[in-house]
């Protein structure tokens, strides 16, 4: 059975800034009816501390108060009445986290609006472990501001990994220019992260079920860029011997990401320009006008107005592309996000089978004084390359490349921080920032359960005595965490 102070845990809300905005116990509203099964779930609910308001139609919610609910449960009970109720959700309660309980088939086909509600389905008869998981992830999406708008808030925040208020402002901002068609300029140092960011922008829009085509402007060479983007009629020119439609065609209905246009050749931006302020073009060697419908996302590591002083970038061009614009934080501006990455990257390797890899106090406080000028890509290369070196071991000061164990013996400085890493013997400290502290203690349970499994080889039961538990309530945990056991374990 899994322990109330964690069940408590789960159902806590949070803000998008990481505040907590509502005590226990957590409201939710039950459209289940007056059946056995349905009086079994209100029971169950108790027992996870919510407050259900149990009702067997759609009841009358003042907008405003919507936010007081964590989630909407709807049970396969309700049988004849459900088509309706699905129906109207959308309408009465926009951007609020939907689960639903019962077999697949007592529900009808859902509408799209309902699909980007909907969190969770769960199959009678209810078990702990899944409402529970349910209910987390409601949790969060709440914790994301909602899934209004057809957003995909919970990839959205899985991917843009940080705690740190810098990162939690890009989320806000994506979450902001994805409901509207406004150009994109994403600013930032090589390896931040800005092509993320761009496809995070697509995926949360209404255009995420069609194409997102990248461009490198800078990795293609100026005298074939314009046939890449607008495309190539038959015979344009030498080796041009059949018809070929380009990157705009390709993106039509979806998003064009422009990366590094801060190395466009000045003949392109004034083509590009003309597409933006026609949305339309020709192709090369064609003279048949081609209407498009692009969102154009650009990207680039270059002081863009030092460009336009120098003529080197068209300014007319620049405020065209320069809508909506998003600066990237360099990684040496977030330190504090250095373990959620950490942990990010080697669980990314372990669920591709490319091995894992640890890091020791030593290592931690060595990369805690690193100025990182690669960004997060440099850390992801790191990380691959201390998994291929050391498999699965611990990784000491000494088994670090020799830059990084040269700023081990350094002071901090006043704006670096200690580290706080679930599992790896750090004494934890509190990040000048803050930190979500239930988010903080569900990383460290996870990180030492491992910890405990590969140390028993896979063994639950030796695992548990490791960790001073049940057997029981270490497979409950495992459950509620998605933990599965190693490939090789006996049991």
């Amino acid at each position: 059975m899994i322990e109330l102070q964690a069940q408590s845990q789960v159902m806590a809300a949070c803000d998008p800034e990481g505040k907590e905005i509502k005590d226990l116990p957590v409201r939710v509203v039950l459209l289940a009816g007056h059946s056995e099964r349905a009086q079994r779930l209100e029971t169950i609910l108790e027992f996870l501390e919510c407050e259900p308001l149990h009702c067997s139609k759609i009841p009358p919610v003042d907008p405003a108060t919507l936010g007081d609910y964590l989630a909407w449960i709807v049970s396969g009970c309700l049988k004849k009445h459900i088509r309706e109720i699905l129906l109207e959700l959308p309408r009465q309660a926009p951007g609020v986290p939907i689960i639903l309980v019962g077999a697949a088939a007592e529900f009808p086909t859902l509408s799209v609006a309902l699909q980007t509600q909907v969190v969770r389905r769960v199959d009678e008869p209810v078990r702990y472990p899944q409402l529970v998981d349910a209910l987390q992830c409601a949790r969060h999406a709440v914790a994301n501001g909602g899934l209004r708008g057809g957003t995909r808030s919970l990839e959205l925040f899985r991917s843009l990994v940080g705690r740190s208020p810098a990162i939690q402002h890009i989320r806000r901002l994506v979450t902001q220019v994805a409901a509207t068609n406004a150009n994109v300029l994403i600013l930032g140092d090589t390896g931040t992260g800005k092509e993320v960011v761009a496809r995070n922008i697509h995926q949360a829009s209404s255009r995420h079920d069609q194409p997102f085509v990248a461009v490198n402007c800078g990795a293609i060479p100026a005298d074939l860029l314009e046939s890449e983007l607008f495309g190539h009629e038959k015979g344009a020119f030498t080796g041009a011997f059949s018809a070929r439609r380009g990157r705009f065609e390709l993106a039509d209905g979806g998003t064009l990401f422009l990366d590094e246009i801060g190395d466009m050749p000045p003949s392109m931006q004034v083509k590009l320009l003309r597409v933006l302020q026609d949305h339309s073009f020709e192709r090369v060697g064609g003279n048949r006008s081609i209407q498009c419908d692009v969102r154009i996302i650009a990207a680039t590591n270059r002081d863009l107005e030092t460009e336009i002083s120098a003529n080197h970038f068209r300014e007319d061009l620049y405020y065209r592309l320069n809508v909506f614009p998003i600066e990237m934080p360099p990684l040496c501006q977030r330190l504090g996000d250095l373990p959620l990455l950490i942990s990010e990257l080697t669980a990314r390797m372990e669920g591709e089978d490319r091995g894992t890899v640890r890091l020791g106090k030593s290592s931690l406080q060595a990369l805690a004084r690193y100025s990182w000028p690669g960004n997060v890509r440099e850390l992801a290369n790191l990380i691959e390359r201390l998994a291929i070196m050391h498999p699965g071991e611990t990784v000491e000061l000494h088994d670090l490349p020799a830059k990084f164990r040269a700023k081990a013996g350094t002071g901090l400085a006043e704006t670096d921080i200690t580290l706080p890493e679930p599992g790896l013997g750090l004494e934890p400290h509190l990040p000048a920032e803050g930190l979500d502290l239930k988010e903080y203690l569900n990383e460290l349970e996870i990180t030492l359960i491992r910890q405990a499994l590969e140390e028993s080889a896979g063994i639950v039961a030796h695992a548990a005595k490791l960790l001073g538990m049940r057997r029981t309530t270490l497979v409950e945990r495992m459950r509620k965490f998605g933990i599965s056991r190693p490939e090789s374990s006996p049991e």
